[in-house]
């Protein structure tokens, strides 16, 4: 398969080709973005489980992007194997990519050897946050030790209205109350709305708690299955990005788009082409 000539065709297809050559060349953004940019756009790997990490990697340079929050899937950064894991990790930083996060990573055990070896693997990826999924709040104060130790923030991933504890951000707020200040949210836009939160407030309310986004657009409230991509539904993309620069938001806003997985380059350039025109017209370099 010639990935390549695909991705180039699927640029022009969406019509953004334009957009991404604007951009600067990739090796010198990397080189000039700073930690004081008031909204960074990332990556959810996620987003293309469907190809290996060379392929992402071939998707991340076209987009322009430097940053990427990795899932243990296909090869992106596996966690069975340090040995892979560090292959994974040396081609994303040959390639200019950090990975800011891991995750979705699930604690089925309330041990210690199980939590730590979750930390080790995001310590090794130089990661900051691990995206948790559902945790059990009895095994949080037992993940809160390794959460000092290593000093790794843990973001609660919400998961909507199917999810038993966490349906919002709110939820993982009530949970998490009165626990280290690096135990919080991972706030995924599309689940919250289907779980009737209003997203723009949660964000507020949520404050310094809040260590990552997950970017996605919804045709209809309620419905998991009315995925779109960013800027052609009802989410308001506008004042989530104004409610992070609110509230000096630390973390990335990282596209997890979960349609079209085995063609997804299409929608992911069109939402990444609204998201920066979006910031252009805030006066926001992204």
């Amino acid at each position: 398969m010639n990935v390549a000539g695909i991705n180039r065709r699927n640029f022009l297809r969406t019509g953004a080709l334009a957009v991404a050559a604007a951009q600067v060349p990739f090796a010198r953004a990397f080189q000039g973005r700073t930690a004081a940019a008031p909204v960074r756009l990332g990556m959810a790997s996620y987003t293309f489980r469907q190809f290996t990490r060379a392929q992402v990697i071939g998707f991340m340079k076209e987009l322009r992007l430097h940053t990427i929050n990795c899932k243990d899937a296909k090869d992106h950064l596996p966690s069975t194997s340090i040995a892979e894991e560090q292959q994974a990790i040396e081609a994303y930083r040959a390639a200019g990519i950090a990975i800011t996060g891991v995750g979705t990573i699930y604690f089925p055990k309330d041990e210690d050897a199980d939590i730590r070896e979750k930390f080790e693997y995001a310590k090794r990826a130089g990661a900051r946050v691990i995206v948790a999924g559902d945790p059990d709040p009895a095994v949080l104060p037992r993940i809160e030790r390794f959460v000092r130790q290593y000093d790794i923030r843990l973001a609660i991933h919400n998961h909507g209205p199917e999810d038993k504890i966490y349906h919002s951000p709110l939820d993982v707020l009530r949970v998490v109350k009165g626990m280290d200040p690096r135990i919080g949210c991972c706030l995924d836009v599309g689940h919250a709305m289907r779980a009737g939160t209003d997203v723009v407030k949660a964000i507020h309310e949520v404050g310094p708690r809040l260590f990552d986004v997950h970017m996605k657009d919804l045709a209809k409230a309620d419905a998991k299955d009315s995925q779109v991509e960013v800027g052609r539904g009802i989410m308001p993309v506008r004042e989530i990005f104004q409610a992070l620069i609110d509230i000096k938001y630390p973390g990335y806003v990282d596209l997890e788009y979960e349609i079209k997985e085995n063609d997804p380059m299409p929608g992911v350039v069109e939402s990444f082409a609204y998201m920066r025109k979006v910031l252009a017209g805030m006066g926001v370099p992204a």
